[in-house]
């Protein structure tokens, strides 16, 4: 670590100099989750969250990330580091601002930093003349000698079966999208919008079925960048179908500066010839129709589109705005949204199957009284004379998913996380270090799937002992939120962030809350967090629009002692609501995901009437849906579990 920080100073000292350089946890497409060759904030600073930043000055090394990693950032992170927390310490941005010297110069990789970012910091600077400087190279790339290598995985077809849209009815869409915007072409750069575009998939990013790709289309012509050693003859031949020119991965750096000099995809002498003679029609704004077409702007998404691409464009031929893609990802059509129905039942008896084996281990070996009943148990500990941990429980489950039709995977790292370790939000265990299971203790797990007609995201909470009335109490606070998020209406044009206080008043009743998000987006095969939408206290202008999928995921975590969170899947449907104010339309939620809530950790004098006649009919859709999953075994556990309850 020492010598890591020291080797990056000496670079940065020779580089201008630099007064500090900022290690982001994103790649080139600006990824949430990265490939193990791209986790150079991970490399430098061994914090290995998700989400954070890396700043590391001639003085000082400091590490910003967010509440769901304060505690694991805590544990991780050497003396050599500050933990600044978001949403409490300064931002970074104000941080290098206020504390760099006047002139100073920060060092970035262009590829690795998004224009949204880039300008919001040169913005920041400005007062104090401090500014960024693009490096040659990656600076981490150069001191990190053992760095993966890139690997070499194929591109996959994916059918139209589970697809439900062609790649040519989703071009002509982005087309006519480009035409209104008065732009001649876009750069996509985010991987999951590469993937939902050309209708593939890969396995370039572990738990993300996507490809290392960038992508141009123009009001003419596809492209796609991509290592051509991925590419195999059928593909070539799907591509040649579908009209997609795919070139070298590294070729979109030139071809972005052909694009913004016309030169990408020119007219042909014919059409020049005919747009030149063509008749001369004056349109509603006095203006030549030429000249009110011709604006000749690149569609460029400022969250996702890296600052090394955006920096070869004319800022003045640029159209910034949120990609397209965006929201044609996330309103999912009738067959991908048959596809996360079906994929989410199946996952939900692989759970129910991994419940059923975890009460019985829990049993044998620990002489628990089991998942039922509310006792102390016998006390007896590894009577068989082996150990159910972390690491072992989670890998049971991913066998139950394994057995399930259409399985590719898990969609994100096992959350399996015992006592103490349920209250770290992004709890990863690790074999040599998890904790093992305990009678008198909490158990979290949250774990998904990638299956071919889709991902999936579950989260559920029990204890295996006697939970203690203040762990119920938590329990039935976040399940209260859970519900009422969960079977809430709402008009048409409401964002997520005007519904997230739903999950969040039970909590603060007692002065409790949590610090992350309540909701978040799903792919069909692809991304388990997918937006533009979310459910969260942090505002994001992008309303719910029916055959989105958002996820209702409250939560209560006690540093140090137990953390809760219950999570479903959500379809948003249009509600029939007896009047319609303001003629706005009504939107509800529909739950797809169906596993049962564990009674014993219910306080059910807290619950309503309604709450309780909410779970009742969730339990005995659960016991209908998964039924046809189930042997005899398992469907006496799931109809003990799924019995009524009542105050």
């Amino acid at each position: 670590m020492a010598d890591t920080l020291a080797a990056l100073r000496s670079l940065m000292a020779s580089h201008s100099p630099l007064d500090a350089l900022v290690i982001p946890s994103e790649d080139y497409h600006q990824s949430e989750y990265v490939s193990s060759r791209d986790k150079r904030r991970e490399f430098v600073s061994r914090f290995t969250g998700s989400a954070g930043l890396a700043l590391v000055t001639m003085n000082e090394a400091l590490l910003w990330t967010d509440g769901r990693y304060f505690l694991q950032a805590t544990k991780e992170l050497s003396d050599q580091w500050k933990l600044m927390r978001i949403g409490e310490d300064p931002a970074v941005d104000v941080w290098m601002a206020d504390n760099l010297p006047k002139d100073g110069t920060i060092g970035i990789d262009p590829w690795c930093v998004s224009v949204d970012t880039a300008q919001r910091w040169e913005r920041a600077f400005a007062p104090k003349q401090q500014k960024l400087v693009q490096t040659s190279t990656n600076l981490v790339d150069e001191v990190w000698t053992n760095r993966p290598p890139a690997e070499i995985n194929p591109v996959i077809i994916h059918p139209l079966e589970f697809a439900g849209s062609s790649v040519a009815e989703k071009l002509k869409d982005l087309r006519e999208k480009l035409t209104h915007e008065n732009a001649r072409g876009i750069i996509i750069t985010t991987l999951d919008e590469v993937a939902w575009l050309y209708n593939i998939r890969g396995s370039d990013v572990s738990y993300c079925p996507v490809v290392h790709a960038f992508a141009i289309v123009t009001l003419k012509s596809a492209f796609l960048y991509v290592d051509k050693r991925k590419i195999s003859s059928e593909v070539k031949s799907y591509f040649e179908e579908n009209g997609i020119d795919y070139r070298e991965y590294g070729a979109v750096s030139s071809d972005v500066v052909l694009l913004a000099s016309d030169q990408l995809d020119p007219l042909s002498a014919v059409e020049a010839t005919q747009s030149k003679h063509s008749e001369i029609k004056l349109t509603g704004n006095g203006k030549t129709e030429a000249e009110e077409n011709n604006k000749n702007l690149i569609w460029v998404d400022p969250g996702s589109c890296c600052y090394a691409l955006y920096s070869k464009l004319n800022p003045d031929k640029v159209h910034l705005q949120q990609s397209p893609l965006a929201l044609a990802k996330a309103l999912k059509n009738p067959v991908e949204l048959e596809g996360l129905r079906n994929a989410h039942i199946r996952d939900g008896a692989a759970v129910v199957q991994y419940l059923v084996w975890l009460d019985k281990q829990m049993q044998e070996i620990y002489g628990a009284p089991g998942y039922f009943l509310n006792g102390e148990g016998a006390n007896k500990k590894n009577q068989l004379e082996v150990k159910l941990t972390e690491v072992t429980a989670s890998d049971k489950l991913e066998g139950f998913r394994a057995s399930k039709k259409h399985f590719r995977g898990l969609s994100f790292p096992t959350i399996s996380s015992v006592g103490p370790n349920a209250a770290i939000i992004h709890y990863s265990p690790y074999a040599e270090n998890c904790a093992e299971f305990s009678v008198d203790k909490i158990y979290l797990f949250d774990s998904g799937a990638q299956y071919l007609d889709g991902t999936t995201d579950i989260t559920r909470t029990v204890h295996f002992g006697k939970p203690s009335a203040h762990e119920k109490a938590c329990y039935t606070a976040v399940l209260k939120g859970h519900i009422a998020l969960g079977s809430v209406r709402f008009p048409n044009g409401n964002n997520g962030h005007a519904l997230d206080i739903l999950a969040r008043v039970p909590l603060w009743k007692y002065g409790l809350d949590y610090r992350h998000g309540t909701g978040h987006g799903i792919g069909s095969y692809l991304n388990v967090h997918e937006g533009p939408h979310l459910i969260s206290f942090r505002p994001r202008n992008v309303p719910l629009q029916a055959s989105m999928t958002v996820t209702d995921e409250p939560g209560y975590y006690e540093d140090g002692n137990f953390g809760i969170r219950l999570e479903n899947v959500l379809v948003v449907n249009e509600a029939d609501t007896k009047f319609n104010f303001g003629d706005k339309g009504y939107l509800s939620f529909e739950h797809i995901t169906w596993a049962p809530y564990q009674r014993k950790l219910i306080d059910m004098s807290l619950l309503t009437p309604e709450e309780i006649d909410w779970l009742n009919n969730y339990h005995s859709k659960c016991k209908d849906i998964l039924a046809p999953y189930m042997d005899e075994n398992e469907m006496a556990w799931l109809k003990k579990a799924a019995e009524p309850v009542s105050v």
